[in-house]
């Protein structure tokens, strides 16, 4: 892996981040006067303006776009229009519950989704196979905010098994985790299934048969090697669907981190906290997308090999 490969990488990081800040500060702006939400409909307009002047909107757009992006080189993200403080102050306590929580939906994903798969590839054609199928599917299709209330309206409501939100007891993680992790359990496994079905019939499987590899070894020491690849890739792009997830699933359950601050922050036309939030959200997947590239080299240095030949 060469130096070049990792700075092309970092490169597209901060063009992407810068991107996705630009884009928002566009949209919010265009969105109309947050002042206007600020303050009641009767207010004079000297108050107005003293808002405005405040937290800059009095500002040519160009010259607070400028200043926005200074601001974000600094450290400085601006002010809350809610509460008068740093838009930093609202956000930080809500990224460790959004990590836990994104973390262990993951876990869920891969835990149920990837020996699915590789049970479902092992078993073609069978019962089972087209069991994890339907199961795949339906972990796809079912919207989380439907499987989020119907998993209260049993486990909460009517056995009483699991607290209905919050994040006071261990127990208020369980039904959040499988809400977003069921989706991407159902796409780990589809995926798992393909490559494995894909590395079955390969040329070097059928040797290992013939040698008397037994099953079990071939299946954790040569198919599941061939699938990490593909299974890294998945696990990338996975990062963004459990962040937009986040934000249906945190409000269902009242989880108290940066996808229900967001949508609480979006209705209240808090402009530098919605700002912020994005600007994480694409450093997150902007890092993770980095680090898959990255682990390609890793996994498979030719990977780096060809791209560097193909653009000589």
């Amino acid at each position: 892996m060469s130096l070049s490969f990792v700075l092309s990488k970092l490169l597209r990081l901060v063009l992407t981040v810068w991107a996705a800040a630009t884009l928002v500060f566009i949209m919010l702006r265009l969105a109309g006067d947050p002042v206007a939400a600020m303050v009641p409909s009767d207010a004079p307009q000297i108050v107005i303006d003293r808002y405005r002047e405040r937290f800059g909107l009095d500002q040519p757009f160009i010259i607070q776009y400028f200043a926005y992006l200074r601001g974000i080189l600094s450290g400085d993200f601006g002010i809350s229009f809610r509460t008068g403080g740093p838009a930093w102050d609202m956000v930080a306590p809500r990224i460790l519950p959004t990590l836990i929580l994104t973390g262990t939906a993951t876990l869920v994903a891969i835990v149920l989704g990837v020996p699915a798969g590789m049970l479902a590839a092992a078993n073609h054609n069978s019962p089972f196979d087209r069991l994890v199928m339907s199961f795949s599917v339906f972990g796809f299709a079912m919207p989380n905010f439907f499987l989020g209330i119907l998993l209260i309206l049993l486990f909460t409501l009517n056995w009483r098994l699991l607290p209905s939100g919050g994040f006071e007891h261990p127990q208020s993680l369980i039904m959040p985790a499988i809400t977003l992790g069921l989706a991407s359990a159902g796409a780990y496994a589809r995926l798992t299934r393909s490559a494995v079905l894909e590395v079955l019939a390969s040329p070097f499987m059928r040797t290992a048969r013939a040698n008397g590899v037994p099953p079990l070894r071939r299946m954790t020491h040569h198919v599941l090697r061939a699938v990490l690849v593909p299974l890294v890739t998945l696990a990338g792009f996975s990062i963004g669907a459990l962040i937009a997830g986040a934000v249906v699933t945190e409000t269902v359950f009242a989880w108290p981190g940066i996808g229900r601050l967001l949508v609480t922050s979006v209705t209240e036309r808090d402009l530098a906290v919605v700002q912020l939030i994005v600007i994480l959200a694409a450093l997150t997947m902007a890092i993770s997308n980095m680090m898959v590239d990255l682990l390609y080299g890793w996994l498979d240095p030719r990977i780096g090999t060809r791209r560097r030949s193909g653009a000589g």
